[in-house]
């Protein structure tokens, strides 16, 4: 019998596992990247189908319903999750408010985002003066309080969904900028960036092809950690009064609307706050297994 021949490029390209059966086999030893992923994708399902999937109107008033337990303290099946003081379904208003949240924390962290990578990869690509100009911006804005930026710039426009998201895309730029400018300013030295410009590649198409796609990875873990940083950022001022508006459905707000019972129906306040903290917590991990599964030397 004729002995394999391991240099036969036919054999190699059997044995030698593709990109994509690597790349899902990451994705699937990644604890954290996959609690990650079904918490946020369940969440974004719940927020997209709330109509269809929500018991009861989360408008709806019943007084002789209000401050009714959860099932599971001694409640009725008709409101699973309770109802609060003015007699609304608890549940219903959970499932609307990932709407909010979700919206809130994407809409915040693409524009954030946008500004922030603009600036960095400016700075890092053309130095000198520009670098100056984008540094100078960066510490004049890490010397800005943003809840209290945003608590003030709330209070004078007024409170509502459209002005947080503005607010929160406008504060939380810093940290794109920094990350990306410290990243572009690595990349620019490597030998294919180099070789792109000396056949004469275009300015953009140099940033846009050869140092973009070199980024990304810490651009993914900036993004889910902006996103959950606005989440945060938002409940923290509906809960203050400054943000979301009665009656929609905020996480933030059912906290503060259930703060004065807390020591009698606690429930009012946990439910919300651990949904809070449950998606921030797959954010968090969802960005940081991307990161991992798309780096290059698959850090762990």
């Amino acid at each position: 019998m004729t002995p394999l021949d391991s240099t036969d490029p036919l054999l190699q390209e059997q044995f030698v596992p593709s990109a994509s059966s690597v790349l899902r086999a990451r994705i699937l030893n990644h604890t954290g990247l996959l609690f990650g992923l079904v918490v946020v994708g369940l969440l974004v399902l719940v927020a997209l189908f709330a109509p269809f999937i929500a018991p009861h109107d989360p408008y709806a008033q019943d007084l002789t319903m209000r401050m009714k337990p959860p099932v599971f303290m001694g409640g009725t099946m008709e409101h699973l999750l309770g109802t609060d003081h003015l007699g609304r379904d608890y549940l219903s208003r959970l499932i609307y408010g990932a709407r909010v949240s979700l919206l809130i924390g994407f809409i915040a962290a693409v524009i954030s985002g946008v500004i922030g990578t603009a600036l960095g990869v400016a700075a890092g690509y053309f130095g000198g003066r520009v670098d100056a100009v984008v540094t100078f911006l960066i510490n004049v804005r890490l010397a800005m309080p943003v809840v209290l930026v945003a608590l003030a710039v709330v209070a004078i426009l007024g409170g509502s969904l459209q002005v947080v998201i503005g607010v929160l895309g406008l504060l939380l730029w810093d940290r794109f900028a920094v990350v990306m400018r410290s990243s572009t300013q690595q990349v620019r030295r490597r030998e294919y960036v180099a070789a792109a410009q000396a056949i004469g590649a275009s300015t953009p198409r140099v940033i846009l092809s050869e140092i973009m796609p070199n980024i990304v990875n810490n651009l993914i873990v900036i993004v889910t950690l902006e996103m959950a940083h606005a989440i945060l950022l938002e409940a923290a001022l509906s809960f203050l009064g400054l943000g979301v508006q009665p009656p929609t459905p905020s996480w933030g707000l059912m906290v503060a609307e259930g703060k004065n019972m807390m020591l009698f129906e606690p429930w009012l306040v946990l439910i919300p706050g651990a949904v809070l903290f449950v998606l921030v917590l797959a954010i968090n991990l969802m960005g940081d297994g991307l990161r991992d599964v798309t780096a290059p030397d698959n850090r762990n």
